[in-house]
């Protein structure tokens, strides 16, 4: 069965520092930036190769995806925590990943695509896992990119508004509906 954040009894005190809790059972909310925070996730280009990366990434760590957002200069990820080897691995991979898959148009000219190491916190409770949620959904409208989430094309957004499948597997109910046969609860909704 599908548990949406961590329970309450797995939860444990915040971390200090850059000290990361790994192998906790807990959902992670992560960012990594452009090196020098420069704009090179700027193109459609690029925020496609990305998030085809991401599904690739999930699929080969078996990690859940439950958020994300593409800036043009960073990325957030509410994530879970890989069923292979640790998250740090499966992030190491993604952004080795889309550097690989980008070598085809970008030059040595632009520099390298990422900040090193990654800023992620466990998400403790689900107060915090919507918060999360919110937070990476309404950045492409706080940075003045588009006017409604639903504008920004990489991101989770659309996947919790209207169960539209994109091209990045999101963790939701409708997910875990689809994949045990059952009609999905919106449509069920709809059709009433």
């Amino acid at each position: 069965m599908w548990v949406f954040p961590p329970s309450s009894d797995t939860l444990s005190g915040m971390p200090y520092g850059l000290k990361r809790y790994q192998q906790s059972k807990q959902c992670h909310f992560l960012t990594f930036s452009c090196y020098r925070r420069l704009p090179h996730l700027r193109g459609q280009r690029i925020c496609d190769l990305f998030v085809e990366c991401l599904e690739r990434v999930r699929h080969k760590y078996r990690f859940r995806v439950y958020g994300y957002v593409v800036m043009p200069d960073h990325v957030h990820l509410l994530v879970s925590e890989p069923g292979l080897k640790v998250l740090a691995k499966a992030v190491q991979a993604l952004k080795i990943s889309v550097v690989r898959r980008a070598r085809s148009y970008r030059t040595q000219r632009d520099g390298p695509l990422w900040q090193k190491r990654y800023y992620g916190h466990n998400v403790r409770n689900y107060e915090s896992f919507v918060e999360e949620l919110h937070y990476i959904h309404r950045n492409p409208i706080k940075r003045g990119l588009v006017e409604k989430p639903e504008d920004w094309k990489w991101s989770s957004f659309r996947r919790y508004a209207s169960a539209e499948i994109g091209p990045v597997e999101i963790e939701s109910q409708w997910t875990a509906d689809r994949r045990s046969g059952r009609t999905p609860r919106l449509l069920q909704v709809r059709a009433a």
